[in-house]
């Protein structure tokens, strides 16, 4: 049974005993808590084109960072790879990455997806968009997140927990674009608006939507595709009763999020880990992240061929620099609970 194996089936391990040391200089360990399946070409890819070897564990965030807080400076990690700004700005607080320095980073991703010192760079974008019930909403009843908050939607919304990471960082967006009072008036607006308290996933929260149950609903624009691409008949049928809006069209733009990565501070494979950075700032791999997930890539040269995507068609994002999403964050949970979005 191989190390890896053994360290999944003793989760309990996890934070007294580290990957075994590795002297060859053809390895990368990565960390990982982006949980797709699909992933599992970018990793190939790399490691085709490089030569180097990748050795991953893949758990959720929070085990993940206790796990390299135990392992400190022996830990033989080099690369986390994580899910939002938010996450990458609570590994970048406890001091876990080191900066990095590329002329290839800097000229390929824009500089609002990557930590302003080069401690993370964002790969994939996500956008929170606002899904409706075809049939009883009109898509210009909502062209704004502000939009929430009218009486109209009493009884009508459907969100998850303000604990969600997801509505964490649109609340620390929303801080940082109409400060605190106003985002605050907003967050007890809308929670006078839920049709239910807050539960579940974004999937549910979108077939809510197409059962009735409410008439509008925030989620990231991917889970739509994923049922809007499914095989299963049902799931494309309960994608077809909703209706996608990028909000702030025409103002700052809709709210979105990254997929990133930075290099450990203790990497024992520096050169390897910022190699594999490069890679993912590259053509073939940012047109994975449009195909595999979903998601649409952060280097604005790189076109793809997602159908999904293609049909929810060309969007105006907000360009606010997403380290303030992690910035944000403290207060962003703070309004929330003074609001009672539980």
């Amino acid at each position: 049974m191989s190390f890896v194996k053994r360290f999944l089936l003793f989760p309990a391990l996890a934070g007294v005993i580290a990957l075994p040391a590795l002297a060859e200089d053809k390895v990368l360990n990565i960390y990982s808590s982006r949980h797709y399946q699909t992933d599992e070409a970018l990793y190939e890819g790399f490691t085709r084109q490089t030569g180097i070897r990748i050795h991953r564990i893949e758990a959720g965030e929070d085990a993940l960072i206790e796990r390299i807080r135990n392992e400190g400076a022996r830990s033989p990690a080099d690369v986390l790879i994580t899910v939002d700004a938010g996450r990458l700005w609570r590994a970048e607080q406890l001091g876990f990455f080191q900066g990095v320095k590329s002329p290839v980073l800097e000229q390929r991703i824009p500089a609002s997806f990557r930590h302003p010192q080069g401690l993370w760079f964002g790969y994939s974008m996500r956008a929170r968009v606002l899904a409706y019930a075809k049939g009883r909403v009109q898509p210009s009843e909502i062209p704004t997140y502000e939009s929430l908050a009218e009486p109209k939607w009493k009884g009508r919304v459907c969100v998850r927990s303000s604990t969600n990471m997801y509505n964490l960082s649109l609340m620390a967006s929303l801080i940082e674009q109409l400060g605190e009072a106003q985002a605050e008036a907003w967050a007890g607006a809308v929670r006078a608006n839920m049709a239910r308290e807050p539960k579940g996933g974004d999937t549910d929260q979108l077939k809510a939507v197409a059962a009735g149950e409410c008439d509008v609903a925030i989620s990231n624009h991917y889970y739509y595709a994923r049922l809007a691409r499914s095989t299963k008949a049902e799931d494309r049928a309960l994608a077809g009763k909703v209706g996608v809006v990028f909000p702030n069209q025409s103002g700052r733009g809709a709210h979105v999020n990254v997929s990133g990565a930075g290099v450990l501070k203790h990497a024992p494979h520096r050169e390897a880990a910022v190699a594999f950075l490069e890679y993912l700032a590259g053509d073939d791999a940012q047109r994975y992240f449009a195909d595999g997930n979903n998601e649409w890539p952060v280097v604005p040269s790189v076109r793809v061929n997602n159908p999904v995507l293609a049909q929810l068609g060309a969007f105006k994002y907000d360009p606010l620099n997403v380290a303030a999403l992690g910035r944000n964050q403290p207060a962003a949970q703070k309004i929330y609970d003074r609001v009672g979005w539980k």
